[in-house]
């Protein structure tokens, strides 16, 4: 049985005319060094969707698995005063999906979204597809476009 938030991914993907290849891991993709071992690429292809609360809303921060996100930085990049790391009954409210899985798309609810320039020098990167064991190979391009993702710098 595929899992819900697996089907939520794929369909909002089909709906942008992109077939992904979803692939499952038994033993878990959460942290990004899980992932890119996992895959066989360099931990810096592997796509973390950071979700920060802000006082306009929640901010997804797709960035590289070698970055971290500056949450000062964050915030100046969309506009907003400050930026925290938002709960777990935040994230699962708003996307739909637990830590550890976040997709970049597929969210149940919209969300402000910024991509770091670093993911887009990659001809393919590996992001979460909606829980801790399943991943998927994509252009960054055209992760940027079916998430909604601003390009800004917001890591260190």
């Amino acid at each position: 049985m595929v899992s819900p938030s697996v089907e939520r991914v794929t369909a909002a993907a089909s709906a942008a005319g992109i077939e992904l290849e979803i692939v499952e891991y038994p033993d878990g993709t959460r942290s990004a060094v899980d992932a890119a071992a996992a895959v066989g690429c360099d931990v810096a292809q592997i796509v973390k969707s950071m979700i920060f609360d802000s006082e306009a809303g929640l901010v997804l921060a797709l960035t590289s698995g070698a970055h971290q996100v500056d949450p000062d930085l964050l915030a100046a990049a969309v506009g907003v005063g400050t930026c925290g790391r938002a709960d777990a009954d935040q994230v699962r409210h708003t996307t739909g999906f637990a830590i550890g899985g976040v997709a970049p798309f597929g969210h149940l609810s919209p969300i402000i979204a910024v991509i770091d320039p670093h993911l887009l020098t990659f001809e393919q990167v590996w992001a979460a597809a909606g829980t801790p064991r399943h991943v998927f190979p994509i252009s960054p391009t055209v992760l940027q476009e079916i998430a909604g993702a601003a390009t800004a710098s917001f890591t260190v």
